[in-house]
């Protein structure tokens, strides 16, 4: 009787798993080709991803964080691959991540942003602003 109802939770864990990957929304005020930009740099730290496919004309990617250490069980048996999308809104943009495990031992969907926002600033800083034009000369 046990063993039956072992097998039955295992197998009704096994089903809902895929269900606790949610997609978190966060707004840019930037184009999306500058987000995509930070996206890309950021998923090229190989010590934090690796990346299983990118698609710059759709702007999305499939990746992996890496992690060394799980401490749960539930940590290593919930890791899966991470998508994020970016989706145009006029001026602004929309990046769109999907990630099937955060919590306790890693928070992959909030480190990745933290990421991206940081990459995304050092890419600003090093982009020179436009030279304002010269007022032009009295008659």
């Amino acid at each position: 009787m046990k063993t039956r109802f072992v097998i039955a939770a295992l197998m009704s864990l096994a089903l809902a798993l895929p269900a606790l990957g949610r997609t978190t929304k966060s707004n840019y005020p930037d184009p999306c080709s500058e987000v995509w930009s930070a996206v890309k740099d950021t998923l090229s730290n190989v010590d934090n991803y690796s990346v299983d496919a990118s698609d710059d004309a759709a702007m999305s990617a499939s990746y992996h964080p890496k992690h060394t250490v799980h401490v749960t069980v539930t940590g290593a048996v919930l890791q899966r691959t991470n998508h994020v999308t970016l989706v145009s809104n006029g001026t602004a943009c929309e990046m769109r991540i999907v990630s099937n495990y955060s919590g306790f031992e890693h928070n992959d969907r909030d480190d990745f942003k933290k990421r991206v926002d940081e990459s995304l600033a050092k890419l600003k800083a090093a982009t020179p602003s436009q030279p304002t034009k010269p007022d032009a000369p009295a008659r």
